[in-house]
């Protein structure tokens, strides 16, 4: 049956013979295959904290805090699409596609503060009132009673309905069609940018967080370069959770709710599955995770705040901590040349494939959506949800060809868990709605290296190797052993390249908004500074004639590995920051190429460019 209000057709979990292997395996997968996605519909979430968030998104948006990155992808700078800005705790950085985002600190009552205007830190605290409740509820769902009736709900489904033969079966058929993507969506992704007088591209790398390709990874695209036959099999199996039609077709004894396409067709078909758009009170439904939470489970919630995470922690154990929160808005009506999803025909992608990357173990992610104008993409007849107007998560397990993908609808103020190991083992994306949109997406960053007292605390280990006579003010080197020149010049490069390049290429966004970063970056580069005089010591080391001719040849090498790498990431970043692209952005966004200096800068005590001393130090090692 065509239903006209959503464009899809309905047919039943029999069709799907692309998924392979026998009756009892396909509803294996089924059961299986997105265990940890679960969704909270945005009328189970108290009120109060839907109207503060909907105030703090337009507040940050109004002050200006929304702005693209400039983010470097195989090498080549491309703009993000998604305009965003990064929350959470005071000190907390979190670094994806060689861009290290600094947080504006989330206002707490223990956190006052003059950091932010009264506007914007109000802003900042109803974000962390919305991330202590993601920290308490979301550890609060338990597979139980409700998945097992869920399952057989869903066994009973495909058992009373007839498998459809005939085309269908010899359309999923085990032989596939080549196809004509070629390689990851994310590989696609990263190549655009062709023109740079249009911010490269309007195609986002959204939490393609990684630290060097993102999660299109030379795994993936090897892996996929060596299935490319089959790929193209990829396109016919989708899945839909939670359709906008299911209330209507559910009172007329019919669930929908998954959407999948066989091989060659060039409709959408949906199996069906739920009920989502009933009460919620009737509901409370789930999939292998896949949750619809009444009001009732707040009383029962723990309540559990929000605790100091563990640097060191390598995996999520316990109660769970998000300590930052990436911001992100969307436009779709200013995001040109959105991209065709291409495995599954989902639609258009304001967000390509991807694993949030730089994440704590077993972390899981929480995500809040607010659509701008719900005349488009919530209710708009009463027939239900306009479907075409919805944003849409994607999600598809990795590596894997024969499980259907699936695509979540989200009404303005749902949110959704990806839990357990959910994005380690799938990737997901973000199908454009009709309508501006925001989302809020908690994480627990794994950020051992990433916060302020990390990066300070390396700062006091490099600086306990100089020494300063208190009667003259001379400066000496306490140690000259290899590993401690060879510690303390790679934090030198650390501190330069990691934090103070990092934060003054993305302009003077942060001090436009807050002050919270202002002294210790301040600080940093006064140490940083420390760290230049005892390179212009050890230098005055290597050269000295006395030394012991072993001992200076394993200083000058040491010295020589720091120099050359200093070098080479300076002009790095000086290209960057004069590059065609960074050079459309307005004088506030712009990157600031700092620390800079002129090489006759008497306050600095060594020239800005390395290379003469770099050709000193490896002619004296010629000579050794």
């Amino acid at each position: 049956m065509r239903c006209s209000e959503s464009g899809c057709v309905n047919t039943t979990l029999g069709n799907m013979k692309r998924s392979g292997g026998s009756e009892s395996e396909k509803r294996r997968k089924w059961e299986t295959s997105y265990s940890g996605l679960a969704l909270r519909r945005s009328c189970s979430l108290p009120e109060e904290l839907h109207g503060r968030v909907e105030a703090a998104l337009f507040t940050l948006r109004r002050r200006g805090c929304f702005l693209r990155d400039l983010v470097k992808v195989r090498d080549r700078d491309v703009f993000t699409a998604v305009s965003r800005v990064l929350l959470g705790q005071p000190g907390t950085t979190y670094r994806y596609l060689d861009t290290r985002l600094f947080t504006i600190p989330w206002h707490t009552d223990e956190q006052r503060g003059t950091c932010c205007d009264p506007d914007l830190s109000a802003a900042c605290k109803a974000l962390w009132e919305l991330n202590c409740f993601f920290c308490s509820d979301v550890g609060d769902r338990k597979e139980g009673d409700v998945f097992k009736q869920c399952r057989k709900e869903l066994v009973g489904a495909i058992e009373s309905k007839p498998s459809v033969e005939g085309d269908t079966e010899s359309k999923d058929s085990e032989e596939s069609k080549p196809s004509d993507d070629g390689g990851d969506s994310e590989s696609k992704q990263s190549e655009e940018g062709e023109t740079e007088s249009k911010h490269s591209d309007d195609w986002d790398i959204e939490s393609k967080h990684s630290e060097e390709e993102g999660p299109s990874s030379k795994q993936d695209a090897a892996w996929e370069s060596r299935h490319g036959d089959e790929m193209g099999d990829m396109k016919t199996k989708q899945t839909e959770l939670g359709s906008p039609t299911a209330s209507k077709q559910h009172s007329e004894g019919k669930h929908t709710g998954w959407k999948h396409r066989p091989a060659g067709s060039t409709e959408t078909e949906t199996t069906d599955l739920g009920t989502q758009e009933k009460p919620v009170a009737e509901l409370k439904h789930s999939l292998s995770g896949y949750h619809i939470e009444d009001e009732e489970d707040e009383d029962q919630q723990s309540g559990q705040g929000c605790s100091n995470l563990n640097p060191a922690k390598t995996s999520c154990s316990g109660p769970t901590q998000f300590n930052v929160t990436l911001l992100n808005y969307m436009d779709p009506a200013a995001m040109s040349q959105l991209k065709e999803e291409p495995y599954y025909g989902m639609g258009k992608m304001a967000v390509g494939w991807h694993h949030d990357e730089n994440l704590v173990s077993l972390s899981p992610v929480a995500v809040y959506s607010y659509s701008c104008h719900d005349n488009k993409a919530g209710v708009s007849s009463e027939e239900g949800p306009a479907e075409k107007g919805c944003w849409r998560i994607g999600l598809k397990v990795a590596w894997d060809i024969h499980t259907p993908g699936l695509t979540l609808p989200l009404q303005s103020g749902d949110s959704y868990y990806l839990r357990d190991d959910l994005n380690r083992t799938h990737q997901h994306c973000v199908l454009a709605g009709e309508s501006a949109r925001f989302s809020s997406t908690h994480r627990v960053a794994e950020c051992s290296t990433g916060t302020l007292d990390y990066i300070q605390s390396r700062c006091r280990e490099a600086l306990s190797n100089l020494s300063t006579d208190p009667e003259t003010g001379t400066h000496s080197l306490l140690s000259l052993l290899p590993a401690t020149l060879q510690g303390y010049e790679e934090i030198h490069n650390e501190v330069e390249f990691e934090w103070l390049r990092q934060y003054w290429f993305q302009g003077q966004r942060y001090t436009r908004f807050c002050s919270w970063w202002a002294r210790p970056m301040e600080q940093l580069e006064n140490d940083w500074r420390e760290m230049e005089l005892m390179t212009q010591l050890l230098l005055a080391a290597v050269e000295e004639e006395g030394q012991p001719e072993e001992g200076r040849r394993e200083m000058a090498e040491t010295l020589l590995t720091a120099l050359t790498d200093r070098q080479q990431h300076r002009q790095t970043w000086r290209d960057r920051c004069h590059s065609s692209l960074a050079q459309t952005l307005p004088p506030e966004e712009a990157p600031v190429d700092r620390p800079f200096w002129a090489d006759d800068d008497p306050s600095m005590p060594l020239p800005f460019d390395l290379a003469d001393i770099i050709n000193r130090v490896e002619s004296l090692l010629w000579r050794m």
